[in-house]
């Protein structure tokens, strides 16, 4: 387990989910909003729009609230969205992609800066560290689907990369470019995903201990907490015995 499944991991178990649902809501329904201003307000005709919708459907968002954020694109919306992707490296030599969505571009990037600051890190220039990271088509399933030779046979004919089945459920990887068409073959052998995203997946990770681990949750999550943000991603992974500590503090 690594990367940024690893510190959802931890606030899962935290419980911080739960108090985070609104932002939550906040961030799904701008990208559903940005999405069908980028391309048609239907989602059977705009594929970004159709995975917002779905991720958004998948986190219990209310119908009513989906709807509303592609009538808010519809109605011609003063709020022009930017996506902006920053770089830089936290505690430990740890890289970190940040993706976010924002209609100031200054703010949001003195809140990013502020943060890597506050936490031990350094923002850095656009691609100083996308090297590292490959961007490819993430798809999960819940435990429920199937087992795990089920699920990898689909993935398979669906044209998937890679599978990955734990107890927590099954993540499949695909191309970046396949990942429309890989997700709408899945669904129709195993029903809908718990979530469709492009992400940036690590190609190496760096092993943190749990001194600098724990100041890099403060950092991730600080990002996360901001508005604008949308995505953290980084290269980092600790043992099961720090993560079972972090999880308890």
């Amino acid at each position: 387990m690594a990367g940024h499944s690893q510190f959802k991991n931890i606030m899962h178990r935290k419980g911080r989910q739960d108090a985070a649902r609104s932002k939550l809501f906040s961030k799904l329904a701008k990208e559903i909003t940005v999405a069908a201003k980028m391309g048609m307000p239907d989602p059977a005709m705009n594929p970004r729009l159709r995975l917002a919708v779905q991720n958004a459907k998948s986190q219990s968002m209310p119908k009513d609230n989906i709807e509303r954020a592609i009538k808010k694109a519809a109605g011609g919306d003063d709020e022009n969205y930017e996506e902006i992707r920053y770089e830089g490296y936290g505690p430990g030599g740890v890289a970190l992609i940040v993706e976010a969505l924002t209609d100031n571009r200054n703010r949001t990037a003195g809140a990013v800066r502020a943060a890597f600051t506050k936490h031990g890190g350094a923002l850095g220039e656009t691609n100083s560290v996308s090297f590292m990271f490959d961007r490819v088509g993430e798809i999960v399933y819940p435990v429920e689907a199937g087992d795990a030779d089920s699920v990898l046979e689909a993935a398979i004919e669906a044209g998937a990369e890679d599978v990955q089945s734990d107890a927590e459920g099954h993540t499949i990887i695909c191309a970046f470019e396949e990942l429309g068409d890989v997700s709408k073959a899945l669904e129709d052998g195993l029903g809908e995903a718990k979530s469709v995203n492009p992400v940036w997946k690590p190609k190496t990770m760096t092993e943190v201990d749990e001194d600098k681990a724990g100041t890099l949750m403060k950092l991730i999550g600080a990002l996360d907490d901001d508005d604008d943000v949308q995505n953290v991603y980084a290269n980092f992974e600790v043992s099961e015995e720090v993560l079972e500590r972090l999880t308890a503090a």
